[in-house]
């Protein structure tokens, strides 16, 4: 049983692993430079996938702009460098988290004011439901007036005539 469990283990971990579209010919011979590429490249969107980093990317312009931040990076750009030509080149939409701006304000604040209105709506219909709820509860006194009494047995001589 221990060993079902360790190879079952194993096998589910090797599908949890990320996958990364890294090829080997793309690989530096630098770690730190290497390590300086993949950290970059997680920070930068597949402009083919949209939803997917240029490192877990297979698509054919992620593999050229995997290579284009590694050939920043061996001539000796920064890491701040690297981005900046690449939003230059492509916009700020090649930045998987976007830049805090200005421009990007309403991008930023769009999130929480959603919330925000949520939270509010779902208050404002608990609210409107409890006091309907209570007005329907409302106790009426359980008398009649007297031309409701004059219409209720108006009501029930007619019934009992047909």
């Amino acid at each position: 049983m221990t060993r079902f469990l360790a190879i079952l283990s194993l096998l589910v971990s090797l599908f949890a692993a990320p996958v990364l579209a890294v090829t080997p010919d793309e690989v530096l011979k630098d770690p730190a430079l290497e390590a300086r590429a993949r950290a970059l490249s997680a920070e930068l969107r597949c402009m083919v996938c949209q939803n997917q980093s240029i490192d877990d990317s297979d698509a054919p312009l992620a593999k050229d702009l995997r290579v284009l931040v590694r050939e920043r990076l061996v001539a000796g750009d920064s890491d701040s460098q690297v981005i900046n030509y690449l939003v230059d080149r492509y916009g700020e939409f090649v930045l998987l988290k976007p830049r805090f701006a200005w421009h990007t304000l309403v991008l930023w604040a769009a999130g929480p004011l959603a919330l925000i209105a949520g939270l509010a709506a779902v208050v404002i219909a608990l609210r409107r439901r409890s006091g309907s709820r209570l007005d329907a509860a409302a106790p009426t006194g359980g008398k009649l007036s007297p031309e409701e009494e004059k219409r209720l047995s108006e009501l029930l001589k007619s019934d009992e005539q047909n």
